[in-house]
């Protein structure tokens, strides 16, 4: 069993090693720094997918240490970043938990292929686990794909799902994954939905619907209302998690795709822009790597462990 930092680290690698280049490509070699140099991290920093509110705070806060000779090394250097870095991360800490003796209803929503589905499934197998019960709402009624990706996770871990025919009301199914979830004691009742129609409007409204449907099934649901980003996709899902936050009671975000292109600085450019926690981050292909955020193996796995 892979320790829970290694996951971390094996998950971060690219997006390290992309900071440590780009501090060495500026800094390295070099005596004295100016407007240039900092300008020039700045603009690695977004490149990085750090998003421009974090690259700025984190240049200016290095920039000030400097100009009060703090720093002299690379080494130096990316111990100042991390500190930003953890200030801005520390904004919002609200851990994932589960409701206290009673049925969790926790509702995804994100874009179609963010990989709400594979973190719905990854979650519900380590759920499971944890010695839980958990039912799957397959509530992307229009994608007969959608649905069928959800059984297969259901069979794969042990999980009840609740469907509908293909163009089924959405807040219907949700409602009766509701009851179904209650009627069988469960512990958790996670819900897929739709990421695209025609346009926008009609999304955020049958989203509004499906949220009307869980309440009346079970007031106070749905708890949780996770935005699952893909993180490979870089800056240009800003847009997308600021009107889903602002329209679909987004109340967390779940990090996907970290792993892959060195975009780990995602995870800092949406904290920043947002105030939202994020709950859960995807490192890999497995169930164990859909991981608990964790501040401090997240800047040891991308700054180096502090001595």
């Amino acid at each position: 069993m892979k320790s829970i930092f290694s996951i971390f680290k094996r998950g971060l690698e690219k997006s390290a090693t992309k900071i440590s280049r780009s501090i060495a490509s500026v800094f390295g070699n070099v005596k004295l720094h100016g407007k240039s140099s900092f300008d020039e991290l700045e603009r690695l920093l977004i490149g990085a997918d750090f998003g421009v509110a974090a690259s700025k705070k984190i240049v200016s806060d290095i920039r000030d240490l400097y100009d009060r000779g703090k720093l002299d090394a690379d080494a130096d250097l990316a111990a100042a970043a991390r500190n930003t870095v953890n200030e801005i991360l520390r904004q919002n800490t609200r851990k994932f938990e589960l409701q206290n003796n009673s049925l969790t209803v926790i509702l995804f929503v994100g874009v179609n292929g963010s990989g709400k589905t594979t973190t719905i499934g990854k979650l519900a197998a380590n759920l499971k686990n944890d010695g839980k019960k958990v039912v799957l709402g397959a509530c992307d009624t229009f994608r007969a794909a959608a649905v069928e990706q959800l059984q297969l996770w259901g069979e794969r871990t042990g999980c009840k799902v609740v469907s509908g025919k293909p163009g089924a009301d959405p807040a219907g199914v949700a409602f009766d994954a509701v009851k179904t979830a209650l009627n069988d004691g469960a512990d958790v009742l996670l819900i897929d939905t739709a990421g695209r129609q025609h346009n926008q409007k009609n999304l955020m409204e049958e989203l509004a619907k499906i949220r009307r449907s869980l309440n009346k099934a079970l007031p106070g649901a749905p708890h949780e209302t996770i935005l699952t980003v893909d993180s490979s996709l870089g800056a240009n899902v800003i847009s997308q998690a600021r009107e889903f936050s602002a329209t679909a009671g987004v109340t967390a975000l779940a990090l996907t795709k970290l792993d892959g292109t060195g975009k780990g600085g995602m995870a800092v450019a949406l904290n920043c822009e947002f105030d939202l926690p994020t709950f859960f981050i995807g490192l890999g292909e497995q169930p164990e790597d859909l991981q608990e955020f964790d501040i401090d193996f997240f800047l040891d796995a991308m700054f180096g462990e502090k001595q």
